[in-house]
């Protein structure tokens, strides 16, 4: 009896509460989705990377832009009229270059308005991604990144760098074989960003746009502000709406036994920083 007792508190402890948990908080998103997109008029897609307690254990899955990233969305492109816009709610460190760039030019040849939204960040891919839409809704303290493309651990334009400071006899085959691959993949990240920006920026500034992004400018970590992105020319507008961050709050991440954030999560009196529903 005390055996039986055991693997049922095991099972409700374990297996199954956890996956209740889970399929609430899926309900719970679909139903805040709908209603944002009641409020917008739109099809809105999520691609939302965070670290979050997964069923069994309570394992966590931590993601990037992959190619099942691509395929939904590319599908849920599919799905859409050319009638409705789509707003695309990002949240991403970046990932694989392949995947980013099928989402970007599928966005790209919506016939409605596309709005990429950046609740906090979106990284290389993340970026790459944004530079396809028509708007980009970034809450004030938000950041983009560049593009620039990584080759194995190191920035393809550091490769080159490197290779170039040296003699040719000096360099062994594999970092030559390298700087080849990196040159040929600086001018394929920068032709892209040329191809998503040029017909709304113009050839001169969409290709200034794509050498300040994809040269080696900045460490591939650097945080391009609201600020700074409308410098460049991106079609960034401040987010004002509460309903994309409140979004968010649905995308947990993995618990620990001490938050490393806590606050009272209730509005305090006066209009919040953050903007308005």
């Amino acid at each position: 009896m005390d055996g039986s007792f055991f693997w049922l508190y095991f099972l409700l402890i374990f297996i199954i509460f956890p996956q209740l948990k889970q399929q609430q908080l899926q309900w719970r998103r679909v139903a805040a989705i709908r209603n944002c997109e009641k409020r917008r008029g739109t099809r809105i897609i999520t691609l939302i990377h965070r670290q979050e307690t997964m069923g069994f254990w309570g394992m966590f899955s931590r993601n990037f832009i992959n190619i099942e990233d691509s395929e939904e969305i590319l599908r849920a492109i599919r799905l859409t009229s050319d009638e409705t816009p789509i707003d695309i709610i990002i949240h991403t460190p970046g990932g694989l270059l392949l995947a980013a760039e099928q989402i970007a030019r599928a966005l790209k040849r919506h016939p409605s308005k596309v709005t990429v939204v950046v609740p906090h960040y979106a990284m290389s891919g993340g970026t790459l991604i944004a530079l396809a839409a028509d708007e980009i809704l970034m809450d004030r303290h938000a950041v983009l990144g560049p593009v620039d493309p990584q080759i194995g651990k190191f920035p393809a334009a550091s490769i080159l760098k490197a290779v170039e400071s040296k003699a040719v006899n000096d360099v062994d085959d594999e970092t030559l074989i390298l700087a080849d691959v990196s040159r040929k993949a600086l001018r394929q990240t920068r032709d892209l960003v040329y191809e998503l920006v040029s017909d709304r920026l113009g050839e001169e500034k969409g290709m200034e746009l794509a050498t300040a992004l994809t040269e080696g400018r900045w460490t591939h970590d650097y945080p391009i502000t609201v600020d700074e992105a409308a410098t460049l020319g991106l079609p960034v507008v401040p987010n004002e709406h509460d309903f994309f961050s409140n979004l968010m709050s649905l995308y947990p991440q993995s618990s620990s036994a001490r938050p490393s954030v806590q606050y009272i999560p209730v509005p305090y009196p006066g209009r919040p920083s953050g903007g308005r529903s």
